[in-house]
């Protein structure tokens, strides 16, 4: 008997994207719905024979395109990919929550899903009551659950509040109860989306080690995360959706490296002024970001132990002087996890912009990160804390070679990114 617990094949799901027209802001009223049904109806009979005429209000979006795979049972398998690649889609087809276009999906056994806050629970039932219910819709009988409740409750940390209705939890609570419910009640599948980031940090711990105590114990979980490092630890086998499309699915180690690679061409192929992946008020806006030697000439690559310049070119919106500025850089390593953080509120360091654009320097000496890839953020802040100009990944710098240590070790930096020079004694 094959152990293969899901099979997908040639999945595809649409869906119809209206565009309203810039200026006109217009709810939809039933008496509208009624006539769109009757001129429907009156242009079917009346004129059958003529052509489909295209809507430009409407336009059709696929989030999934052809997608096939096997998942065994016992797998841990992480779906990784950029915000609209599909994942989300393709966990909601998973559990039975929409529909595909075309396709097919076989499950074998039971499908317990944490996709978002507030799926799967009745907000105005008990914690205890959800508990009873959703074990119910899994298929298991009364003396099942109970046998489950207790390790539930000790799980979620809600046991002050089981008698309360769940539309009265925080989002935190209301994640643990979920998470412990769908881990405890033994289905089958276990699928997880990026909603485990509502948990704090203790939480998610648990949740990660729960989840990989399920894999060992020969269920399957899907789990999907922008946290790399999450993704690495939990899942053998890592699936890359791509604009819809399945594009790699290997061990989690190759799909990892291709997704930050695709990151790191994505960030590098758009101009920091065209960028509309940002934050902040618009004052000012980043327009340029690069790497200086102390000559200052431009450097492509950097080498730990060296002195740089980091050059931040602005424009400025209002047409004055913006003063008492906060420049933030801030280096996350290849699994996003922010390594070093500059800013010139550190130092005392005063900065005002000029009324129409400027140049923005930061002398770094001994640059002390370990050879590796690493991307960058930016960020302008006011005084009173006020969000003027943000762009994550904003560029990407590659660390390579050095002589930090005046030794010729490169440190260890698949452990530690940051070197610091030590004096080593013995009494």
């Amino acid at each position: 008997m094959s152990n293969t617990i899901i099979r997908v094949e040639n999945l595809s799901k649409k869906y119809i994207i209206g565009h309203q027209k810039e200026g006109v802001h217009r709810y939809k009223a039933l008496r509208d719905v009624i006539a769109d049904g009757a001129k429907s109806v009156s242009r079917k009979f009346l004129k059958p024979s003529d052509k489909k005429i295209s809507n430009p209000a409407r336009e059709e979006f696929w989030a999934l395109k052809d997608i096939s795979f096997e998942i065994k049972q016992g797998d841990r398998v992480g779906i990784i990919g950029r915000n609209g690649a599909g994942k989300s889609t393709l966990l909601k087809i998973l559990s039975r929550i929409t529909e595909p276009t075309t396709g097919r999906i076989c499950i074998k056994g039971r499908v317990a899903s944490l996709l978002e806050v507030g799926t799967g629970f009745h907000p105005e039932l008990t914690g205890r009551e959800n508990i009873y219910l959703n074990g119910a819709i899994l298929g298991m009988s009364k003396a099942e659950i109970k046998n489950k409740f207790d390790e539930i409750i000790a799980f979620a940390e809600v046991e002050k509040f089981l008698d309360t209705p769940v539309k009265r939890y925080s989002s935190g609570m209301y994640v643990r109860l979920a998470f412990a419910v769908a881990a405890h009640l033994e289905p089958e599948v276990l699928i997880v989306d990026e909603v485990l980031a509502v948990g704090d940090l203790h939480f998610q711990k648990k949740c990660l080690g729960k989840m990989e105590e399920v894999g060992k114990e020969g269920r399957t979980v899907i789990f999907v995360s922008h946290n790399i490092s999450a993704i690495e630890a939990l899942c053998q086998r890592g699936i890359l959706l791509q604009h819809g499309n399945l594009c790699i699915d290997s061990n989690v180690q190759t799909a990892i490296q291709r997704y930050l690679e695709e990151a790191t061409n994505n960030t590098n192929a758009t101009l920091l002024e065209h960028r509309r992946d940002r934050k902040g008020s618009g004052k000012a806006k980043i327009t340029h970001f690069r790497v200086l030697d102390f000559l200052k000439s431009e450097v492509t690559y950097l080498q730990s132990g060296n002195d740089y310049y980091l050059e931040i070119k602005y424009a400025n919106t209002t047409g004055k002087s913006l003063k008492n500025i906060i420049v933030g850089i801030a280096f996350k390593d290849e699994y996003y996890n922010r390594i070093l953080l500059l800013k010139n509120k550190f130092t005392g360091s005063s900065i005002t912009l000029d009324k129409i654009s400027g140049d923005i320097l930061c002398f770094v000496e001994n640059l002390p990160l370990a050879n590796g890839l690493y991307s960058v953020a930016l960020s302008l802040e006011d005084f009173s804390n006020e969000l003027i100009d943000q762009i994550q990944d904003a560029s990407t710098i590659t660390v390579d070679g050095g002589n930090f240590f005046g030794t010729g070790s490169y440190g260890e930096p698949m452990f530690c990114k940051i070197l610091m020079k030590a004096q080593w004694v013995t009494n």
